[in-house]
């Protein structure tokens, strides 16, 4: 096992511990959405985020615990998005991570409630005074992440893939790096920042983490638009060719997949190059393998 894939199991680890203190199960008449929250967030997937928030967190010595809540809180919003994006008024997929997507587990209310529960228990985690004993952080936080998940992130993203799957419109390279930015990217960049706003860090470290998760974020796009080429179904445990199907434009599409792969790559060298700033440390080197994880991913 190497460096990464030791702190990656370590930061699952960690996850799934905080998750399970934050969602307990529950026998109360609410139970059912409970059980939805938990088939959402505890079915495996890459908990890059959480990893990516324990890491930059660790940059500033931060007390693991405040970073585990801030990496669960990440956790949930990204879930509740995976949730809503499988339904049928959205993607409209059976699969997610090789079993059935909540909507099928359960039913399409009940996702819509777990999906809504968890985005609600995000904020709920950030601002509790346990995250950070400094109120300033966890409004920091707080602010944040609701830019990042909301309209002009995340969210206006996703209305953005939508209405491009319909217009006919063409899209070109700047007008998809906006989208992806917005609907991908911006959750990385916040897992990335959480770990300076936690630790009060200066302001040029806290910019060289947004540098590197814009690069890093881009990264995961195009690698991800290169896996539904390339990869089967089976091993992306969802099905895959849907942007060729749908006549999504994507970075493959307009830049064809070897030219998508030099871009992947000099973004990713990027993004390396930006941690320097961090010298010669563990965290560093971990944000810096974690680059090229990205780039030689199969799933």
């Amino acid at each position: 096992m190497n460096r990464l894939e030791k702190a990656l199991e370590e930061a699952q680890a960690t996850l799934v511990l905080e998750v399970e203190r934050l969602l307990p199960e529950s026998v109360a008449p609410e139970a059912r959405v409970v059980q939805a929250m938990r088939y959402a967030t505890l079915n495996g997937g890459k908990r890059l985020r959480p990893f990516l928030v324990l890491t930059t967190a660790a940059l500033f010595n931060v007390a693991r615990q405040s970073a585990a809540r801030v990496a669960a809180a990440i956790e949930f919003v990204h879930c509740y998005s995976l949730v809503h994006d499988d339904l049928p008024a959205m993607d409209n997929d059976d699969l997610r991570r090789g079993i059935p997507t909540c909507h099928k587990a359960f039913d399409e209310a009940t996702a819509i409630l777990a999906g809504d529960a968890l985005l609600t228990k995000a904020f709920e985690v950030l601002g509790g005074a346990s995250t950070h004993p400094d109120p300033s952080v966890r409004a920091d936080l707080v602010v944040a992440l609701a830019e990042a998940a909301g309209h002009q992130g995340m969210v206006g993203g996703q209305m953005i893939d939508m209405l491009a799957s319909t217009s006919k419109q063409p899209m070109d390279i700047p007008a998809i790096t906006r989208l992806q930015r917005m609907k991908t990217g911006r959750l990385i960049a916040f897992s990335c920042v959480a770990g300076p706003i936690l630790g009060k860090a200066h302001s040029n470290q806290r910019q060289a983490l947004e540098a590197y998760a814009h690069d890093l974020g881009l990264v995961f796009q195009i690698t991800d638009d290169l896996l539904d080429v390339e990869a089967s179904t089976e091993e992306m445990g969802k099905k895959t060719g849907k942007d060729a199907d749908q006549g999504k434009a994507t970075f493959v599409s307009l830049l064809g997949v070897e030219r998508a792969k030099a871009q992947a790559q000099a973004l990713g060298d990027q993004a390396i190059k930006h941690l320097d700033v961090f010298g010669d440390c563990d965290a560093a080197h971990l944000l810096s393998d974690t680059v090229r994880y990205v780039l030689t991913r199969r799933n």
